[in-house]
């Protein structure tokens, strides 16, 4: 148990698993919106999703003077230079596949790919909009192949659906920037708690649970029900670590646990 929990902590500190939920959950509406994916196309997602998670690790590892104060940061700080080598390496790969990819998802991920690269020239004055900018651009990472492909119009239970998913991402990064609150303003990092400050940031994840809720039971009159006990399963688990901070805050349980509730849409696929 103790070289699983060590390897996935490793897994997790190189994001390897955040990369991996986003190809998940690609998939995941894939199939609920009825559409073929090919093995390029979630390939160059998870290179790209590790490229860009990777490239802010080390552009904050860069920024800090001192010792960071978070092990995600220290570990870059301290394998810099091979993770800028390995950076290097995902993007040239990631770029040789983009080419085989289809045609109006490579155009769709060019004009995503510009909002990332804004992203990183403006994040320093992002403040507390940050964590909202990142989830955007993370479910809009996830959801890019699915929409580009889909033929028909969303219906409302499926806008809805997007509208959940959205929310997951943005309750996972406030559950982060809550927790990490102490330790970002060591290292002087800007989030919307560093901003806004524990009250507030507490007091909006409580009123995103609780739209998540209503948003569950609307669903259960248009949409099925098995999606929606997935959405419900990540909600829980996410509430779980915001219910249970202290017990979650132990050895950087609640990043192991959040970023893992991206795994879940897998069942579906067992259903």
């Amino acid at each position: 148990m103790g070289f699983f929990f060590r390897t996935y902590r490793l897994l997790n500190i190189l994001s390897i698993d955040v990369a991996a939920g986003a190809v998940i959950s690609s998939l995941f509406f894939a199939r609920i919106l009825s559409v073929s994916v090919l093995p390029q196309g979630l390939m160059a997602l998870g290179l790209t999703v590790w490229a860009i998670y990777t490239a802010d690790h080390l552009v904050d590892a860069k920024r800090i003077k001192q010792t960071a104060s978070t092990e995600r940061h220290r570990f870059h700080q301290t394998h810099f230079k091979a993770l800028c080598v390995l950076l290097a390496v995902a993007l040239l790969a990631d770029a040789v596949l983009v080419f085989s990819i289809r045609e109006i998802v490579f155009i769709n991920g060019f004009v995503l790919g510009v909002g990332v690269l804004v992203y990183f020239l403006v994040q320093n004055y992002l403040k507390w909009l940050k964590e909202l900018t990142g989830a955007l651009l993370y479910a809009g990472g996830v959801l890019l192949i699915p929409l580009s492909m889909t033929e028909k119009n969303l219906a409302t239970a499926q806008l809805l659906l997007l509208t959940q998913f959205v929310l997951v991402a943005l309750i996972n990064l406030l559950l982060f920037s809550w927790i990490d609150l102490q330790q970002d303003k060591r290292d002087r990092h800007a989030s919307f708690a560093t901003t806004m400050g524990n009250s507030r940031t507490r007091n909006l994840l409580v009123i995103l649970f609780s739209t998540q809720l209503i948003l569950f039971f609307v669903q259960l009159m248009l949409g099925e029900m098995a999606i929606q006990l997935i959405l419900l399963s990540m909600n829980i688990l996410l509430f779980a670590i915001f219910a249970k901070r202290h017990y979650f805050e132990k050895d950087g349980r609640y990043r192991l646990l959040g970023d893992a509730v991206f795994f879940l849409p897998l069942i579906y696929f067992f259903l």
